[in-house]
């Protein structure tokens, strides 16, 4: 399905106004629009209740309002909520709210399915139909924090984009998604409490420099040279781990943000002593503050498996003796495949 009208969310607050204006309506009113759009979150025309039936019929006649729906929501025992969402033109997306005492994290998707073809992720087995739209985006972030304040009654305190799909593939929604959700007009989110994560565009990276963006940045590196990388991650055969490092130093001295590496743990593949070793001096080479590593959440189609909690403690503690800064970050949602590496719209 094509949308034929213009989608209201894309014009600007003085746009509105010269479209009440043409029509003899009272200029007022296209703040109310934009309020009910950018403040008040409406999903319909119908939703905003201060508008006169006809004037929302008009506006309905004029412009499309492609909103995301929720298509399914799933409840994990450690409080953990998983959604499905359905665009406009059906295609299905999710998103996970990551509970903790301190936190309250939205994981969010950039597209619906994913290029990159990563070994070890549910989303790299699907084919990538299209990018969300930045409105897309920010309805993800609004509809998993009216759930966050409905079962926490609590607001949202950060956002990833961690889901499906990757961020740096879709470079314009997303940080028009991420300057709507900061705005004052809208989630008024600060973006050092946004983590936009990407499996290694470097080319984009240094884009996100020349930007000065302020969001944080983490990279999936899950490898620790080019051989393995390779075979996992079919993106490092054009973006190595070489030019990777060259792009993040150019972030970090364009922005002075902060940069984190994500580290998959794989039984027999790149937790051994020399993988840890090969790792640090990874880490050495970029102004890294953060290594997480992350157990691996097994998927349908993968080969790869856990290692043991020896090889876990192990690979740890020669990081630690190497003064890396580390952190093994354990998976939540495991129960309703809302995990790193498992949104593949599985109950679909």
């Amino acid at each position: 399905m094509q949308l034929s009208q213009t989608n209201i969310r894309t014009l600007t607050l003085a746009q509105l106004e010269e479209y009440f204006i043409t029509l003899g309506e009272k200029k007022f009113r296209a703040k109310q629009v934009y309020e009910w759009l950018w403040l008040k979150h409406a999903y319909s025309f119908d939703d905003m209740s201060n508008l006169s039936k006809g004037l929302r019929e008009l506006l309905s006649n004029n412009f499309s309002f492609p909103s995301l729906k929720i298509d399914a929501t799933q409840y994990s025992a450690d409080g953990t909520i998983k959604s499905r969402f359905k665009t406009f033109d059906n295609h299905l997306i999710e998103g996970v709210m990551i509970p903790t005492d301190d936190r309250k994290t939205a994981c969010v998707s950039s597209q619906v399915g994913c290029s990159l073809t990563c070994k070890f992720c549910a989303t790299g087995y699907m084919e990538r139909k299209r990018n969300l739209t930045f409105d897309e985006i920010v309805d993800q972030v609004t509809l998993i924090n009216q759930q966050t304040m409905r079962v926490h009654e609590k607001k949202l305190t950060n956002i990833v984009f961690m889901g499906m799909g990757e961020p740096l593939l879709n470079y314009t929604n997303v940080l028009k998604a991420i300057e709507k959700i900061t705005a004052a007009d809208g989630l008024f989110m600060s973006p050092k409490r946004i983590t936009v994560s990407t499996a290694g565009v470097a080319k984009q990276i240094m884009h996100l420099g020349d930007d000065k963006v302020k969001f944080k940045l983490a990279v999936s590196l899950h490898a620790p040279n080019d051989k393995k990388r390779n075979e996992i991650m079919p993106i490092n055969e054009t973006n190595n781990i070489k030019a990777l490092i060259e792009a993040l130093n150019y972030f970090y001295k364009q922005t002075d943000n902060e940069i984190t590496f994500e580290y998959i743990l794989f039984n027999n593949f790149n937790d051994s002593e020399e993988d840890a070793k090969e790792l640090t001096k990874i880490y050495r080479q970029v102004p890294a503050d953060l290594i997480n590593i992350i157990e691996y959440n097994p998927i349908e189609n993968a080969r790869f498996r856990k290692p043991s909690e020896e090889a876990v403690t192990n690979f740890m503690a020669i990081l630690e003796k190497n003064k890396v800064n580390a952190r093994l970050r354990k998976s939540r949602g495991k129960d309703i495949d809302a995990a790193c590496g498992q949104l593949a719209n599985k109950s679909s």
